[in-house]
């Protein structure tokens, strides 16, 4: 049944969405950390979201044929279970590339030689931003989970009369 593999893609949906918003959530309360255990500023994190297929797993079952004789002939079965193992999955957690922020203050121990410290290259705004927007797709794949729950519960529903 190919509506039962959208719960899996609903579902890995949910999971990405939630380890994003755990990251960007990480993000803002280290927004005002200037000296980690490396002695350097928080960097901050981004996930990088991506489908798990790989591109040789759905050539490859597109290309194949299987055949499947009936009394009228030769069938082929080329892409009975398409979306298999489909959904989204956060496949790298990266760092932000944007600089530092330098604030002058001569007088902290942790100054470099020109009396500047740098701050964390976090924007609240951004975060908000993003978790806003992580939220959003949360929730718009929890309503696709339960409209497929939806259908399966009616189809059980008309098979048993």
């Amino acid at each position: 049944m190919a509506f039962l593999s959208s719960l899996d893609i609903s579902h890995s949906g949910l999971s990405s969405q939630r380890l994003r918003m755990d990251i960007i959530l990480q993000n803002i309360a280290n927004q005002d950390s200037y000296n980690t255990s490396t002695g350097e500023p928080y960097c901050r994190q981004l996930t990088v979201i991506s489908e798990k297929k790989d591109f040789a797993g759905v050539l490859s079952k597109y290309t194949s044929r299987e055949e499947s004789t009936h009394r009228r002939g030769v069938y082929y079965r080329a892409n009975m279970d398409k979306y298999r193992n489909a959904g989204s999955v956060i496949t790298a957690v990266i760092d932000d590339d944007a600089p530092m922020t330098p604030v002058y203050d001569p007088e902290n121990p942790l100054a470099d030689e020109n009396g500047y410290i740098y701050h964390s290259n976090v924007d609240n705004t951004k975060e908000q931003t993003d978790l806003l927007a992580a939220q959003r797709a949360y929730e718009a794949n929890a309503s696709a989970y339960e409209v497929v729950k939806a259908m399966m519960s009616k189809a059980a529903e008309l098979k048993g009369n």
